[in-house]
């Protein structure tokens, strides 16, 4: 079966401590953040600070279907995360982080609800290939401490 990608952010930490810490955590980076600084990438090539809370909430949305559709034993579809991003520019900043933030709300109340049988199904990326409906529970968490981290260097350079 396939693991979380993301696992190497989340040392022994509790995913759904993670999840729930996540929305307070970007309110605290998107506070005092200028428009200079929400629209400057860190580097040539790389994104910004409002390209990475769009894609954060572009995530949640897609990351919310997957866990529904792993509930419901349907196979889970990739996306293609560059051209989800060609649109970030029609959201700002706050829309992005109100988007997250309410999308988080409803995907925790999924989670926090899963039965120990629900948590163990066993459901197909067609990229990544088998792996329980937990693990998308493990690769939000660990998703989210990957863009924190590139979040923490942008609003700090």
């Amino acid at each position: 079966m396939t693991a979380n990608p993301y696992a190497k952010f989340l040392s022994d930490g509790d995913v759904v401590d993670i999840l729930s810490a996540t929305p307070e955590r970007l309110a605290k980076h998107v506070g005092g953040i200028s428009g200079t600084q929400a629209s400057t990438p860190l580097a040539p090539g790389k994104w910004s600070f409002q390209q990475v809370l769009v894609h954060l909430a572009d995530c949640e949305v897609a990351f919310g279907f997957r866990l529904r559709q792993a509930q419901a034993g349907v196979s889970i579809q990739p996306f293609d995360q560059d051209a989800w991003a060609q649109s970030s520019s029609r959201y700002s900043v706050a829309q992005a982080l109100e988007t997250f933030s309410v999308m988080r709300a409803w995907n925790l109340a999924f989670v926090k609800g899963l039965s120990e049988a629900e948590k163990q199904r066993i459901v197909t990326h067609p990229e990544r290939g088998q792996m329980t409906l937990w693990t998308i529970v493990e690769t939000m968490a660990g998703h989210d401490l990957n863009h924190l981290t590139k979040l923490d260097s942008l609003r700090n350079r």
